[in-house]
């Protein structure tokens, strides 16, 4: 296998330059250049190049995708920005993703902040291919996954070798729906081209035996991974096998509206169905794939991510893979040619409300200091009009939602008495919201008391002075006490 990737990885990295400049046999001899000193390796800071005058050169030879923060170390706005720029480059690192973070001092490296034109802080600039006089300004969002994204986008993705469970496991805790292509006979060229085509996916690559026989699998296969709570799929992932000649056809049709039949293969009555369903699918050829699920079949992980039980098939669900937004028919509609187009015409023409998964609320959600919210009784709690909610939207398998989780206990503690502030936490992988999507963990919010369904995000640090700070200022950090430093730029707003 190792000889069939290495001509389409070089391909798919981009090597660029030219190869043995110079006077070739015959040409004029030249005296041999003076030996340069080597160049100075950059640094790294939690994983982010920290860059000068002397460095970005290099960097930028080195990253033909790096996005650079100027920042100033006395700025508010940078400080807040760190963490998030931090966890950003160890998404895209765990990815293997071709693009490389860095940051650069303006107030100490005054040339370079006059050279790329620096007047507030931060200031974040897109090189690409070395290109150092025309860099795009970089406008997108300040949170980790959306800067990873914004990222994502403009380089594509990269497919990982992965060579032993450690390697399997970083990949599929950097994201929430990750592509890993099993191949042990099959060329893969063909696999990394979709790679490179499908923008928003992660895709990973192997063929060691050894994860064939973690993941129970005996033949080449294409397999989906996505997050799902505690309860469900194989370490907080349901796993969705797809068949190879399916499989590209998905991807390569980069089609986001899939409708699903969910039937029993064994039962005639479901198998007539069939006809109906292939005969609605041309009219929305380009805009909706359909696609067949057997319930009979080892799919259970399908049905827990649609909230469906084998029992309700014959049934249909329409989801955009884009938006996760699932939608479904009226209890017992019928599935037949005409049912299946009125259905699709209604999802998109938004004449069906999406439907959301929520667990139920436990009988003692509110009798510990933290308050534990589903999908249910969350719009109930969070915009109680004479509440304060302080609320942290969690996953089970995050790392940094762990680490914060006594600090929100101490904190949860600490206001318990407090009768008009409500400290709580939501499962968002296994309860979907109708206020609003949750994409990155851990993300606190802050719903003040009064009407207006207001939404405050907490940005600031994760520890119980500055949640306690926040919270007595009424959902605002306290300002503070600005730094005078002489003709610096101003700090952005």
């Amino acid at each position: 296998m190792d000889g069939q990737l290495l001509p389409v990885l070089l391909l798919l990295l981009g090597v660029s330059g030219l190869w043995g400049q110079g006077p070739g046999p015959g040409g004029p001899l030249e005296e041999p250049p003076e030996e340069k000193p080597p160049e100075e390796e950059p640094p790294e800071e939690d994983g982010v190049l920290v860059l000068n005058r002397q460095t970005l050169g290099q960097a930028l030879r080195e990253h033909p995708a790096l996005l650079v923060e100027f920042y100033a170390p006395w700025c508010g706005h940078c400080r807040a920005l760190a963490p998030e720029y931090s966890k950003a480059a160890a998404l895209l690192a765990a990815e293997s993703a071709r693009a490389m973070l860095a940051k650069v001092d303006g107030p100490a490296e005054p040339e370079l902040a006059e050279e790329f034109a620096v007047t507030e802080y931060p200031t974040l600039k897109f090189f690409r291919d070395g290109n150092r006089t025309h860099p795009e300004e970089y406008t997108g969002p300040r949170e980790a996954e959306g800067i990873a994204e914004w990222l994502r986008r403009r380089v594509g993705p990269s497919a990982r070798q992965l060579e032993d469970e450690e390697d399997a496991r970083a990949l599929l805790d950097a994201r929430d729906v990750v592509v890993v292509g099993f191949f042990q006979d099959r060329d893969v060229a063909t696999f990394l081209g979709l790679a490179q085509d499908a923008l928003d996916m992660t895709f990973g690559l192997t063929d060691r035996p050894q994860l064939f026989q973690k993941f129970g699998l005996t033949k080449d296969t294409v397999v989906l991974f996505k997050k799902v709570g505690a309860g469900g799929g194989r370490g907080g992932l349901h796993e969705l096998h797809l068949p190879l000649q399916t499989s590209s056809k998905i991807f390569a049709a980069r089609i986001l509206n899939h409708l699903l039949l969910f039937i029993n293969q064994t039962l005639d009555a479901h198998r007539e169905l069939l006809a109906g369903f292939r005969e609605a699918a041309p009219p929305f050829r380009g805009q909706v794939l359909f696609v067949v699920v057997d319930v009979g079949a080892d799919n259970d992980h399908v049905l827990q991510y649609f909230g469906l039980k084998a029992q309700e098939a014959p049934t249909l669900r329409f989801i955009n893979i884009e938006t996760t937004k699932k939608y479904a028919p009226e209890r017992g509609a019928s599935v037949t040619a005409a049912a299946v187009t009125d259905f699709c015409r209604a999802v998109l023409g938004g004449g069906v409300k999406p439907y959301r998964l929520s667990q139920e609320v436990p009988p003692d959600w509110d009798q510990r200091p933290v308050k534990t919210l589903v999908g249910k009784n969350f719009e109930q709690v969070a915009f109680d009009e004479t509440k304060n909610v302080f609320i942290k939207f969690y996953a089970p398998w995050c790392a940094h939602c762990k680490e914060m989780a006594p600090a929100w206990e101490e904190l949860a503690e600490t206001y318990r008495d407090h009768e008009d502030i409500i400290i709580a936490e939501l499962d968002a992988t296994a309860n979907e919201l109708e206020a609003f999507p949750v994409h990155s963990f851990p993300a606190l919010k802050y719903f003040p008391v009064g009407p207006g369904r207001k939404v405050i995000d907490y940005k600031g640090a994760r520890d119980l002075e500055t949640f306690s700070k926040f919270l007595d200022n009424g959902g605002e950090l306290p300002a503070e006490e600005p730094v005078e430093v002489p003709g610096a730029p101003r700090d952005e707003l």
